[in-house]
């Protein structure tokens, strides 16, 4: 039994070390995956709980009073490795290597084809990657971060290329219409 003037315990995730796996890639949570950031400093913006949104209000840099947001990737993905399945996060610098332009040109992009989001899974459907992960800094995340992503498919191409030939075919077989 615990007197009433200890604390109570905290609990605290075991996180695995530092690790360069080989990976097979089998989801991706698209339904939050990006943030809102000052485009000159960098530092999140408040407001909207930080979904991929663009809103004139709270778009003032509260440190560099610039008025200029955009958007980077956070993107939940779910890989497989040789010992076990895994739920990661992927920061912009890894991600854009996956999608191949930046969280704001994508989210004009799903505005434009609103079915191109949900396509990103069948886009990276079994792709073979290397992938760096770390531990967080912050103590109270879950998700190892990747840090580094290689494609191992010597045919890769980045999400959008893929999107954008697969909107284009089908729009164009649809009389112009865009998905």
């Amino acid at each position: 039994m615990r007197s009433q003037t200890s604390k109570p315990r905290r609990k605290t995730l075991k996180m695995e070390s530092d690790q360069t796996v080989l990976c097979q890639l089998l989801a991706v949570d698209l339904s939050d995956y990006c943030y809102r950031v000052c485009s000159r400093c960098e530092r999140v913006l408040p407001g909207d709980n930080n979904k991929c949104v663009f809103s004139s209000s709270s778009s003032l840099c509260k440190f560099c009073q610039s008025n200029e947001p955009k958007l980077l990737y956070r993107i939940l993905m779910s890989v497989v490795t040789d010992t076990s399945v895994k739920t990661v996060i992927c920061f912009d610098r890894a991600a854009t290597v996956l999608f191949g332009c930046s969280a704001d040109e994508f989210f004009h992009f799903t505005k434009l084809n609103p079915k191109a989001a949900s396509m990103v899974n069948q886009v990276f459907d079994g792709e073979m990657l290397r992938m760096t992960l770390t531990r967080p800094k912050n103590l109270n995340a879950q998700h190892m971060r990747v840090t580094s992503v290689v494609p191992l498919r010597s045919g890769f191409q980045p999400a959008i290329v893929t999107l954008r030939q697969l909107c284009c075919t089908k729009s164009a077989s649809l009389g112009g219409i865009v998905l």
